[in-house]
């Protein structure tokens, strides 16, 4: 499944030259599987308070392979490429049209509040599976 978000550049998104900030890519993904996240029901500050875990970034493999300009309509694509027992590997592209302006493969991994790393709670890995 993949999940898509519309995003519209604002004019806080560019730098001087009115091209999107190469970091704000990094936030417009995030979005994008915040936004996935409660797509399939999760909920994560039910998941914080009651069971004590967090998703966290461990990994980010980007490419940028064009740019986004002020008023651009975009959409963030969020989809699960691989889930292991502590870990889910999300592709996502941020895309103008059909143009793929950035792509990246993002590791999350689940935590206690501790920092630890734990498993996956089962029902998330079977709901993504």
């Amino acid at each position: 499944m993949i999940y898509s978000l519309p995003v519209r550049v604002y004019y806080e998104d560019t730098d001087m030259a009115g091209i999107v900030y190469y970091a704000n890519y990094l936030r417009y993904i995030e979005r994008g599987r915040s936004e996935w996240v409660r797509e399939v029901g999760l909920d994560q500050n039910v998941m914080k308070d009651r069971d004590g875990i967090v998703f966290a970034v461990r990994r980010v493999e980007a490419d940028y392979l064009g740019s986004a300009r002020l008023d651009d309509e975009l959409v963030i694509d969020t989809q699960v490429k691989a889930v292991t027992g502590v870990r889910m590997i999300m592709e996502q592209w941020v895309k103008r049209d059909e143009n793929v302006l950035f792509h990246a493969l993002v590791t999350v991994v689940c935590m206690t509040l501790e920092g630890q790393s734990t498993r996956l709670p089962a029902n998330i890995r079977q709901m993504v599976h």
